[in-house]
């Protein structure tokens, strides 16, 4: 759920750990209101997955406010509890200031005498929120108070105009706890907006506990929000499960990725098993798989869904996805280990990829065959540049990149027999060596120490220590020279 937080912060234009300092805030109004630990924890949950049906008009906000749902999003955010005065200026600044003067305008015309799309908006917000969360296996009352997330206590809210105490606590406590991290973080006078605001959109009971909490100003601290949830902690029964929610929020951003992160996951599991990677491994890739594509929604639907080629700007900002996904899976430590693998698709074995334009030397055969499976499923799906290939040609396409030296062999090869292409005779590896080995032979001959290897694979050294002495074994050798030589002559380094 932290990780998800993570994520709808960029989405919705905020800096990383707004929804983290919502949470801990909300916490301790819950806790100040005496709630019991129940109701505290539905508070947490709903102050951490507020906002997880927000890229579910990411096309249509970008189209609407000319291209920048993200910058749409954090103009309209502190505003939506507002006058209509609040709203139509929020509307303004939401547009693209880049835009020419007469364009903005219309724009802004359209968008904001449209009321009937502010509400067909959020009731898909509230929606999608509350399926994902279902999926999470969370409760009712999370269920029922993402689906009231957008109300107001005077009842001028969305999607049903409901007031007062028919709103659940859980979204009444989250709403003021959202604003006084933006109006803390802006530097705007908290206390007249919230007195302001008290039995307008914010439940007066509400606004008063904050009187009894010193510090307004949270740190996004992650063992924080783990500890504050009530014991016993709510615990996820499948993980693979919880992952394909993640894939299905960042997929949903744009119609034109719908199912990507899936179909690559599928891809890049038949692919470990075709090259007889071991059982964690495969999993280990389809999980990457499911989460690689996390920092996509750090991007907005004006990239995304260009007919036209990038700009400079754009393809930096693209360029800039994976680090995202990586910078969101190291906070949470049941899937920092995926970070590495998860955010190298666009890596290529001659340094040309990003983010880290790692040399083929740097790639794990996991991350070769990542990479692999995410241009196929690109290829094999429609973007709005270009038409779908169908497996063969898109095949050809990839088989020419291997001949450029931007993709591996065998990884393209073991990806196109997954998705049930013809695939072309690799020369098996030399003298049985797994997968695993050549790359610690690869490592071993470029001389990495044990220790070194195995943070480069993500491995003990103990267990680096034990391929080294199969492949010694194997090969025949007694020294790290002559497995040097032995790569040499196999062209295992080339």
């Amino acid at each position: 759920m932290g990780s998800l937080s993570l994520a709808t912060d960029l989405a919705t234009g905020q800096p990383l750990g707004h929804g983290l300092r919502t949470c801990l805030l909300a916490v301790d109004l819950a806790s100040v209101m005496g709630l019991d630990d129940e109701t505290v924890r539905t508070v947490h949950h709903v102050s951490l997955l507020r906002f997880l049906g927000c890229t579910a008009d990411s096309a249509e906000m970008a189209a609407s406010f000319g291209g920048n749902d993200q910058q749409a999003n954090a103009s309209f955010a502190p505003a939506i509890n507002g006058t209509v005065f609040e709203m139509m200026r929020a509307g303004w600044q939401a547009v693209d200031p880049g835009l020419p003067p007469w364009r903005r305008a219309k724009l802004f015309g359209t968008a904001m005498a449209d009321t009937s799309a502010t509400a067909e908006s959020l009731a898909a917000h509230c929606e999608v929120a509350s399926m994902l969360a279902a999926r999470l296996g969370l409760g009712g009352d999370v269920l029922a108070s993402l689906e009231t997330t957008y109300e107001r206590w005077d009842g001028k809210g969305y999607p049903a105009g409901v007031e007062g105490e028919e709103i659940p606590i859980a979204p009444r406590i989250a709403v003021v706890a959202e604003d006084v991290d933006l109006f803390v973080r802006s530097g705007e006078d908290v206390r007249a907006i919230l007195q302001r605001r008290r039995g307008k959109s914010y439940d007066p009971t509400v606004v008063d506990a904050l009187d009894e909490i010193d510090d307004w100003s949270k740190e996004a601290d992650w063992q924080r929000i783990i500890e504050a949830e009530p014991k016993p902690p709510t615990m996820v029964s499948d993980l693979d499960t919880a992952l394909r929610v993640l894939a299905d929020f960042v997929d949903l951003k744009s119609p034109w990725t719908r199912g990507h992160s899936s179909k690559l996951a599928d891809l890049a599991e038949g692919a470990a098993r075709d090259a007889s990677l071991s059982g964690d491994e495969a999993l280990e890739l389809r999980r990457a798989g499911l989460v690689h594509d996390l920092g996509r929604v750090g991007v907005e639907n004006g990239v995304w869904d260009k007919e036209s080629p990038l700009s400079i700007d754009d393809s930096e900002k693209v360029r800039l996805h994976p680090y995202l996904t990586h910078r969101i899976l190291t906070r949470c430590r049941g899937l920092a280990g995926l970070a590495d693998l998860a955010s190298s698709h666009h890596e290529r074995l001659d340094g040309s990829g990003y983010h880290r334009q790692s040399m083929s030397e740097e790639l794990t055969f996991s991350a070769r065959i990542l990479a692999a499976a995410y241009v196929l499923a690109a290829l094999t799906s429609a973007r709005p540049h270009r038409e779908r290939l169908d497996l063969g040609d898109a095949t050809t396409v990839m088989r020419e990149e291997v001949d450029s030296g931007l993709l591996d062999k065998r990884a393209v090869e073991c990806v196109v027999a997954a998705a049930g292409g013809e695939r072309l005779p690799v020369a098996p590896n030399p003298d049985g060596l797994s997968e695993r080995e050549i790359e610690v032979l690869e490592l071993l001959s470029g001389g990495l120490t044990n220790r070194e290897m195995a943070d480069r694979l993500f491995i003990s050294p103990k267990t680096v220590g034990r391929h080294v002495e199969n492949i010694y074994t194997k090969i025949g050798v007694s020294s790290r020279a002559a497995a040097a030589v032995y790569a040499m002559e196999h062209r295992l380094l080339d």
